[in-house]
């Protein structure tokens, strides 16, 4: 229980609290553990009294009564122990139901913060904490505190007997101490590495493409191997200690059993204890000493339950606060940046700086800036994604990062300028996800991106399986569903970041076509691109140039200063 309340004795979050409200179930679980280590008592009274008493009598009706009850009791003993495993599996549920929709807002968060640690090993280090946490490893704890009970009544069977068996458990105990700190620098090693190695392999399949077309597995896989090695040889450093420490371990419980053998069977040839005595001896014994020996087997999950919660601990404590918001109603789309300022963490220099300009309801604005100007960087800002180190974006006058994320999402869409499809239908990506999305809104979605009739010539239709990212689908078929999903109900503010990169000409009248669609429908609309063509329906202009405003206004004014040298603009501006 030690273990227990270390682990709910942390820093405050939604994995402490649920491990606080684990001292109910654990309790129970508690005490089942005693009613069942009660009846276990009953093995050594049953050989106790087959000895003593059944084959002194010769009488065969005490055999079946004994028996019958010795069977019984076992019988209910299973059952309890059947329930406390119940017990501890339904908590298991429960902590993953409370634990891993936050885990997963932290790990993504972190993501998108461009958190190195965050990856999706988190999830698995939750699993492995949970299972092992309710497993058979920390239910042996349970067992611990009856080690002394037992010892107990082998001293009331005989002093000598008692002494042995106590010192039996502490050099066993003191070994399995000793074999956990010579483990845990090797296992934290090998843990690490093994983490890299996962880590290396996800970013390498995710670049597949990349890494084939200009022959970089050769060296992709020597940094692999590297990590690979590591863990594999701190990982072989780690058992060998467990096995040989198992062996010793094993070797000296069986020293004990066999010195208390021998010591019943002396007093038993000096007429102290009756013969019953012997086989009590030896089940009391093996009892009191399984819990020790189970905890040696169980040190290497104890251990990685250890660092997986570490792990879980430091990603919650790195994620962003819920941020509790009332709900709002439906924009009308005026957008107003306000001194705004960002720079990533651990950044020498802002990437925006003091950005501020003004977007009514109905009016497309184009940004338009050289590559590494930050419009990707006010893109993300605009959505709320980042939040920006000083000054705020606001839609309609609320600032859209406090915004409540899932209510916000009702009125907005937004295409980033990689765009991403998720494991799932051609629907499913149109309907975001969301289950109270008809089938006329996702068809009205396609049909405003210009992308109904596509999607149609595919095999299945809307029911086209697009794979994992998408790749059933070519970039630009990618980018036009993508294009779907943010007109899906048609938004009040739709931010759009390179939306024409992977389009051919057909493609790009479609996305015209559908920006016109929503400046008529009163959208504010925000284009980035590097295409000049696609502004024709722009009312406004920015220009960025290193992460400042250079040019913003009416876009024929901006186009035509974008059009004057340098030197001519600067002078006007010094007028």
């Amino acid at each position: 229980m030690k273990l227990f309340t270390f682990l709910s004795n942390q820093p405050d979050n939604v994995l402490t609290r649920s491990l606080s409200d684990a001292k109910h179930p654990f309790a129970v679980a508690a005490g089942f553990s005693f009613f069942s280590n009660l009846l276990y008592l009953t093995l050594p009274l049953y050989t106790y009294q087959v000895y003593g008493r059944v084959l002194v009598s010769q009488s065969v009706p005490t055999l079946v009564v004994l028996t019958a009850i010795c069977l019984f009791v076992f019988a209910v003993s299973s059952a309890i122990d059947d329930f406390r495993a119940r017990i501890l599996i339904n908590y298991g549920v429960m902590l993953d139901q409370r634990v891993s929709g936050k885990l997963f807002s932290a790990l993504f968060d972190a993501s998108l913060r461009g958190d190195q640690g965050a990856r999706s090993q988190a999830l698995r280090d939750l699993d492995t904490f949970r299972q092992t946490l309710t497993g058979a490893a920390a239910a042996v704890f349970f067992d611990v505190p009856w080690i002394p009970v037992f010892i107990i009544a082998l001293y009331i069977i005989d002093p000598a007997v008692g002494i042995l068996a106590t010192v039996g458990a502490a050099a066993l105990l003191g070994l399995a101490l000793w074999q956990e700190q010579l483990m845990r620098p090797a296992q934290r090693e090998a843990g690490d590495a093994q983490l890299r190695s996962y880590a290396f392999t996800e970013a390498a399949l995710r670049n597949g493409e990349v890494v084939r077309a200009m022959g970089m597995l050769p060296t992709l896989g020597g940094s692999w191997a590297r990590h690979r090695a590591v863990a594999i040889e701190r990982g072989a450093d780690a058992s060998e200690i467990s096995n040989m420490f198992s062996n010793i371990i094993k070797a000296v419980r069986m020293a004990i059993q066999v010195l208390i053998i021998a010591i019943g069977a002396y007093l038993i040839l000096k007429a102290k204890v009756p013969q019953g005595v012997l086989f009590a001896n030896m089940i009391l014994a093996a009892r009191a000493l399984a819990p020790i020996e189970k905890i040696v087997a169980s040190w290497d999950p104890l251990n990685n339950m250890v660092r997986a919660h570490g792990r879980l601990m430091a990603l919650l404590a790195r994620a962003e606060p819920s941020l509790q918001a009332t709900s709002l109603p439906r924009p009308s789309g005026r957008l107003t940046v306000e001194n705004l300022n960002y720079a990533p963490q651990g950044a020498t220099r802002l990437l925006l700086s003091n950005i501020n300009f003004t977007v009514e309801p109905g009016e497309m604005l184009g940004i338009i800036g050289a590559s590494g100007a930050g419009k990707s960087t006010l893109a993300r800002l605009l959505m709320g994604i980042w939040r920006p180190n000083s000054g705020v974006v606001r839609l309609d006058g609320a600032n859209v990062f406090t915004w409540s994320r899932e209510d916000f999402g009702r009125h907005v869409g937004y295409l980033p300028q990689d765009t991403e499809l998720f494991s799932g239908t051609i629907r499913d990506n149109i309907a975001r996800f969301r289950t109270d999305v008809s089938d006329e809104d996702v068809v009205t979605a396609a049909q405003m991106a210009g992308v109904h009739e596509m999607i149609l010539r595919l095999p299945k239709g809307y029911e086209t399986d697009v794979g994992e990212g998408g790749h059933t689908l070519s970039a630009g078929q990618r980018q036009r569903v993508g294009l779907a999903r943010a007109m899906l109900t048609k938004p009040s503010y739709i931010v759009l970041d390179e939306p024409n990169a992977s389009l051919d000409s057909e493609g790009e009248e479609a996305l015209m076509r559908a920006i016109d669609v929503m400046k008529s429908g009163g959208a504010t609309v925000v284009v980035i691109s590097h295409k000049p063509s696609i502004f024709r329906a722009a009312d406004k202009m920015l220009v960025l140039r290193e992460g400042r405003i250079e040019l913003f206004g009416p876009r024929d004014q901006v186009m035509n200063r974008m059009v004057k040298p340098a030197e001519v603009r600067a002078v006007e501006a010094g007028r």
